[in-house]
Parts: structure tokens; sequence; C-alpha cells
């Protein structure tokens, strides 16, 4: 059984398609407007040991608040589609990522109740044409969309740029070992996640 999803968000503001596959580690190809995004979306598939192809479109280029949200909410929804109904995943996950200066925790359940507590003091406004602010709100978009719990918490670290790359690729390596199936339960007392 292959896990991936393909996925088309457009409104009258961005285009953004997503297509993922959790299950084979390949090419990782990612285009929008905001060259920092990219990095750091890549970072993140890179670390996820997916393949995966992201393309957005700003259509109005107010700034870079669009892109960052529609792309969240897509790949949001894409990695939730992937998942299908969750049957033998391990569900939790949680890594500690240094990045020279920068030390991240980040812990994640997939749980269908999306919400992110992400803890960073980032010192700089922009990088690469993203808003720092933007940096949270992706964290948030993408939590709320997939159904997963985010923690991200920053235990050291001065260079934005260094705490910002290790928190994804945090996300990216408890993804991946969440989404692993270990056995053929669903991993709730419930019966269902």
């Amino acid at each position: 059984m292959t896990r991936f999803s393909n996925k088309v968000r457009e409104t009258k503001e961005t285009k953004v398609e997503v297509y993922i596959d959790i299950d084979r580690k390949g090419e990782v190809k990612v285009s929008t407007p905001i060259p920092f995004f990219n990095h750091m979306l890549t970072t993140l598939l890179t670390y996820m040991n997916c393949s995966a192809v992201i393309n957005a479109i700003d259509k109005q280029s107010y700034d870079d608040h669009h892109i960052v949200e529609d792309v969240a909410i897509v790949l949001g929804k894409a990695l939730e589609e992937a998942l299908g109904d969750k049957r033998g995943i391990k569900r939790f996950s949680h890594f500690i990522v240094p990045m020279d200066d920068a030390l991240i925790l980040t812990s994640i359940d997939i749980s269908s109740r999306g919400m992110a507590f992400i803890n960073l003091n980032l010192k700089r406004e922009e990088i690469g044409g993203m808003a720092i602010e933007n940096v949270f709100h992706f964290f948030q978009s993408f939590a709320y969309n997939s159904g997963i719990t985010v923690h991200i918490l920053q235990l050291n670290g001065f260079n934005t740029h260094h705490i910002i790359e290790a928190s994804f690729k945090a996300l990216g390596m408890a993804l991946y070992d969440a989404t692993r199936i270990i056995d053929s339960e669903i991993r709730s007392t419930k019966g269902i996640i």
C-alpha cells in the first residue's frame, strides 16, 4: 500500500498544487515565489523522507501571507488524506535537533485534533521574502489542516535562520517517524483517530 495524495486549491489569490507520497523516498520539488519558504519546505519534505512536489502561484502579489497560508492548508490536507484511517501508524514522535547555536524540540501527535504550540524567540522580521510572523502561521495552518498536534520549543539559539531551519528539520523527522506503520492497530483507546 502506497500512501499518497494529490491536492489542488485555487482561489482568487493563489493556486497551490501538492503531490506527496509518504512511503517513497524520492525527488522533492518546491516552487513558490518566496525563496526562504522554498528552502524551508524542501528541508521539511527532505527530512520526511518522502517524494513531493509543491507548486504555488501568487495571483495578487500583496505579500507572502497568502502563499504561506495556502501552501500550509494544501500540504496539511494532502498529508491527512495520505494517512487514510491511520491504522497501524506509530502516531506519536519527538525529536531534539541541533543546528549550530540552535536547539529545537519538536513533539507531535497525529490525533485528528490539529493544534500548534510554537515557542520560538525569533529576532528578525523577515528572511528571504518571508515574514517571520508567517513561520508561526505556517506551523499553525499546517497543524490545523493535517489534524496533527504540533509542539515546537526552542531550547537554545540566537540565529533566526538556524532556529527556523532546525524547526522545519525536526518537524520533518517527527512526521516521518510518527507516520510509520508499526502494526495493524488503531493507536487509540477510542478505536479511531
